[in-house]
């Protein structure tokens, strides 16, 4: 076995540990940190400096020119193996689990089969733009602008997307009501089986595919090419293993260090075992694991795949390595955190206008630990903790750490995710069992898959493997569309005609008429959203099959049909709601100002929105003081949060996918609050035209929730969130003193108790102090470790742009829980 080092603080634990189903406790936890090795390599990707790579691209257009005329499903599998057998490799001087889909950590990776346009207009400006930077040297230009753009112009998903669109969808985007995501890069957003891809290995997953093409109702030319490709992918997938076992024999040939000569050879052994065999053990699973998922980043180049329930399915190779003394759990925890540092060396390289609603590079490798077995019972085992260890030791972004909560969820577990939480990386953020599972069933997901849901990316809801959930499709902005509600469906600053004709605010005579023309706006656009979402869905499947991806998806191999075109046993497509804070608030204040105590006239309201409450400030904050908020817990108000947002997911669900699922509504921002804010005029609540949205999707808006914690959850609460089964994110900050002293995880704990009560399906916590933020803002060099909750996702808190700083430092604080 390798000499993994251990540390102080991991031994002193082990000694508390009674049996293993108590795990650590979080007491001990204070003094915890990574190993030297772990601390070596974190300090290393901290100091990367982000490069361009050019290797995809250059790869992506000789494969493409290579296989002009065959299927597109055969040329993607193409150009996998082409890629895995082009690409230049790496094994760092300290690493243990090895492989990455770029030379370096941290590149911005271009694939042209995505979009060249954007990527070509950015070039100078990749280094010093606002947000997600990344470096790039002038050879590197000319060979993209003169070698490979030219052959793409045409031919890209953001080129065909564009000429297909119909002039009613474009409107409403450029009007701002709705976007359309996924256009420039493949889907990602997905649960992959990651379970069947350690218990089956390339060989296993070979079988399969040879079994399937030989049954009689699997012989359609489609069908047949569907196998060809896979075969093609597992080739791609064995050789990229082989390639680095061979690199790993050849550096412990040059090596003088023995102790680094025998790992290189362990390294090269797994690699050469896991090239066709199944995991046997922790050490080879963590392998391989993380080669799946750069396999599938080779493949698509995309955000959000995602590892899901870990604890469930690597638990019986941690257990057979303890008992047989295979492993001691100190080397097992270890191992787990190169892993976790893994996870930390793939960014999505975006365009300015998709990093302002993406910022700080989330990639998404969202793992979920907690929650309940198929048979309803808790499911917290040994690994469960050590997950939640090695995000305590190691304070990273990645991956996007869940746990799940359910009414008999263990105190201790509890007690060592509030640990956590108080550590202040903003994570694990809280799913709550009690609201998803009955939401997934009401979507038709079967009682045993319900109970085994997972989380994609930043907050999204869906069934390992077993699912193609597109659950990125759009972002809604309910916002905006309340705003040309008021002007009839125009724009306040062009008067372009964006929306239906409805009668403006000035020419209602009650409250319900507004009411009724909101509803007719969003009925509009909900419309428009779906058939602009269908359009980029067929297109996918159309150009971007994904053979490899496709083999870990269940039914896939079984139908002969790549996920892409429905292959998968759930297909759904996901949309977001932005944002119901500042609906309800607004119309809060409507109601009570110009119906119901008349001390504003409608038209008065209308003048002042358009010039953005010029001169009107004793206004605007009569508007935000007088009017109550939602996040109080004040019926007023949530009344309209509640109605509309159930309204939005009623007018969602009815629609049919294109793969054979429904769209799923849900409520979550990234952090494209800041964005779709810009792109929205003042509104009634006091709002300035430009400023951001309410974070999150549920959260109220900043400073505006002044009763306490629990008051905002209450008022979230009155939402039916079951509807919401896309995912739903709630943020709230905490004072890092509320983590101090005796009493304070009992505390923190019993809010956690508090929330999988109520009717809400997440929550997530920001610790940190306004004036660190500040600090960190003034001297970005010594914080460059802060890290923070955005939304759905852990960033670099000096990372991101001085916009999206501005809008978590304005976040509410919570120094107690009521």
């Amino acid at each position: 076995m390798i000499n993994i080092e251990s540390t102080d603080n991991v031994q002193s634990v082990m000694k508390e540990i009674p049996e293993p189903t108590t795990g650590f406790p979080p007491e001990v936890w204070h003094s915890t940190r990574p190993s030297t090795r772990a601390a070596r390599i974190k300090q290393q990707l901290l100091a990367n400096e982000r490069q361009i790579d050019v290797e995809r691209a250059r790869f992506a257009t000789e494969s493409y020119c290579a296989t002009e005329g065959e299927s597109m499903v055969i040329r993607r599998a193409k150009l996998l193996l082409h890629l895995v057998r082009s690409m230049s490799l790496a094994i760092g001087p300290d690493e243990v689990i090895v492989g990455n889909r770029s030379l370096l950590p941290r590149m911005g990776v271009i694939a042209p089969e995505g979009a060249v346009d954007w990527v070509d207009k950015e070039l100078e400006i990749l280094p010093t733009r606002p947000q997600d930077r990344f470096n790039i040297s002038a050879e590197q230009i000319r060979e993209l602008r003169e070698d490979i753009f030219p052959y793409w112009r045409g031919r890209t998903l953001e080129d065909i997307v564009a000429t297909r669109v119909p002039d009613d969808v474009r409107i409403a985007v450029r009007g701002k009501a709705f976007s359309l995501n996924q256009t420039d890069h493949a889907q990602g957003h997905i649960l992959p089986s990651v379970e069947n891809w350690l218990r089956l290995g390339v060989g296993g997953l070979r079988d399969k595919v040879l079994a399937a093409r030989q049954q009689p109702e699997a012989q359609s030319q489609a069908q047949q090419q569907f196998y060809e490709a896979a075969l093609i992918a597992l080739q791609a997938a064995a050789e990229l293993m082989q390639r680095y076992a061979r690199l790993a024999d050849q550096l412990a040939a040059e090596s003088s260090d023995s102790a680094r000569q025998h790992e290189l050879q362990e390294i090269a052994a797994v690699c050469d075992w896991l090239a066709e065999h199944p995991a046997r053990d922790f050490r080879e699973a963590l392998q391989g694991i993380w080669f799946l998922f750069v396999l599938l980043q080779i493949e698509s180049n995309a955000s959000s795949f995602s590892p899901g329930r870990f604890d469930q399915y690597m638990l019986p190779y941690l257990e057979r390595d303890l008992e047989s003394g295979q492993l001691t759990l100190e080397q097992a925890q270890e191992l787990l955190e190169y892993l976790w540092l893994k996870f930390n060396e793939i960014v999505l390289l975006r365009s300015s206008s998709s990093a302002r609603y993406f910022a700080g590079f989330p990639i998404g490798f969202n793992l979920v630990v907690g929650g309940q077995k198929t048979d309803g019972s808790d499911a917290t085992n040994l690994l469960s903790y050590m997950c939640l260890r090695a995000q305590a030791d190691l304070g990273l972004t990645q991956p996007n750490l869940s746990i799940r909560l359910h009414q008999n969820s263990p105190e201790a577990f509890l007690r060592a995710a509030s640990f956590v939480i108080g550590r202040g990386s903003g994570m694990p953020q809280v799913f709550n069992d009690e609201v998803i599972i009955p939401g997934q069933l009401n979507r038709g997901i079967a009682p045993e898959d319900a109970l085994n849901y997972a989380v994609v990316g930043c907050v999204e809801l869906s069934t390992p493997g077993k699912a193609l959930g597109w659950s990125d499709a759009s972002m809604f902005n309910l916002t905006r569309v309340l705003e040309l509600t008021l002007f009839g469906g125009k724009d306040s600053q062009t008067g372009e005609q964006i929306g239906l004709a409805t009668p403006p605010l000035d020419r209602m005579h009650a409250f319900d008429e507004l009411e009724a023309a909101y509803d007719q706006q969003l009925a509009h656009f909900v419309a428009l959203m779906v058939k602009g979402c269908n359009i980029v869905d067929s297109i996918h499947a159309e150009i971007y099959p994904s053979p490899f991806l496709s083999l870990v998806i269940e039914d896939c191999i079984e139908r002969g049909l790549d996920v892409t075109a429905g292959g998968a046993h759930y297909n759904f497509s996901g949309v977001q709601g932005v944002q119901i804070a500042n609906v309800a608030d607004s119309l809060a204040a409507i109601k009570q100002a110009v119906f119901d105590e008349q001390w504003l006239s409608a038209g008065d309201l209308l003048t002042t929105l358009r010039t953005n409450f010029a001169e009107q400030e004793v206004l605007r904050q009569r508007l935000i003081n007088r009017v109550p908020k939602y996040g109080n817990d004040d019926d007023r108000v949530d009344q309209h949060a509640q109605k509309w947002g159930d309204r939005y997911s009623t007018l969602v669900e009815q629609y049919p996918t294109i793969r054979g699922g429904v769209y799923q509504p849900g409520f979550y921002t990234v952090s494209a609050h800041v964005p779709m804010g810009a792109n929205a005029g003042a509104t009634p609540d006091g709002r300035l035209a430009g400023t951001p949205l309410a974070d999150g999707g549920l959260s109220p808006t900043a400073g505006r929730d002044k009763r306490g914690a629990t008051a905002a959850l209450n008022s979230v609460s009155k939402l039916n969130l079951e509807l919401a089964s896309n995912g739903t994110l709630l943020n709230m900050k905490f004072l890092p003193m509320f983590f101090e002293g005796s009493e304070a995880l009992k505390k923190f704990t019993l809010l956690l108790r508090g929330f999988c009560q109520l009717h809400i399906p997440h929550v997530q916590f920001n610790v940190v102090s306004v004036d660190t933020l500040r600090q960190a803002q003034a001297n970005p060099e010594e914080f460059r470790s802060l890290v923070v909750r955005v939304a759905g996702y852990s960033a670099y808190f000096t990372e991101l742009d001085k916009e999206l700083q501005d809008e978590i430092i304005r976040r509410t604080e919570f120094s107690d829980v009521g």
